[in-house]
């Protein structure tokens, strides 16, 4: 019997408890973030007074009143919000141009630019990751300025996630543009889905990294690891 089969003759109770494990198991499918193949069909303005409906559809389903004067314009917001902040790096439009300049100095150890803010969203329950990026490249000649390795970090970041995915994405997206295998990347995120519900641990953060080019050698990595110097329990 094919699994599309099993899961078709799955009592309904079975197939809630098994989705609730895949997001509680932060399951990842793909590499690429999902999207279809008409996601950007429909302009931003189309998105957001379509999102600005059905969220305030979400809203009276709850019991709430949306002709209440604190309430009437949420709908509105949050749909601005997903559009054209928390969900903004969806659209490949809105990539950061990535500019290169020569290494005149010839400055040839690592850099690295550590305690990259970021804020993104689960893609399983749709509550904030929130947390920092860690990057390092050597140079191949190029270099980039530090304000696009955040834009980087934050582009990646501006969409439904999950980390392991997220960290791929950066260290790929950095060895494109950088020209350059010698790349590392370590996220160090807390996860709302784990601390504001489920097993509600506020303790934990979850740590992904990304090594390739020099930093596959376990000194190299080393350093980086010191330079870093994540923070401690």
């Amino acid at each position: 019997m094919k699994p599309k089969e099993i899961m078709l003759n799955t009592p309904l109770e079975s197939k809630d408890n098994m989705l609730d494990q895949i997001g509680d198991d932060h399951i990842m499918t793909n590499i690429s973030t999902p999207l279809r193949a008409d996601a950007f069909a429909l302009d931003d303005d189309m998105k957001i007074e379509l999102i600005e409906k059905h969220f305030k559809d979400i809203m009276d389903i709850l019991g709430l009143d949306t002709t209440d004067e604190s309430l009437k314009g949420t709908p509105k917001r949050v749909a601005k919000m997903y559009v054209n902040e928390v969900f903004s790096g969806l659209n490949p439009k809105n990539m950061p141009a990535m500019t290169l300049f020569s290494n005149n100095y010839k400055y040839g150890e690592m850099l690295v630019e550590r305690d990259i803010q970021f804020y993104s969203h689960c893609e399983h329950h749709f509550v904030p990751i929130v947390g920092k990026a860690h990057i390092a490249y050597i140079s191949s000649g190029k270099v980039i300025g530090l304000s696009k390795l955040h834009r980087i970090v934050n582009h990646y970041a501006r969409r439904p996630q999950v980390q392991e995915r997220m960290t791929i994405q950066i260290g790929n997206a950095l060895k494109e543009a950088l020209e350059t295998e010698d790349i590392a990347v370590i996220i160090d995120a807390d996860h709302f889905c784990v601390s504001s519900r489920g097993v509600a641990d506020q303790s934990s953060s979850t740590v992904t990294s990304y090594y390739k080019g020099v930093f596959s050698n376990p000194l190299k990595r080393e350093e980086f690891l010191q330079l870093v110097k994540l923070r401690e329990a």
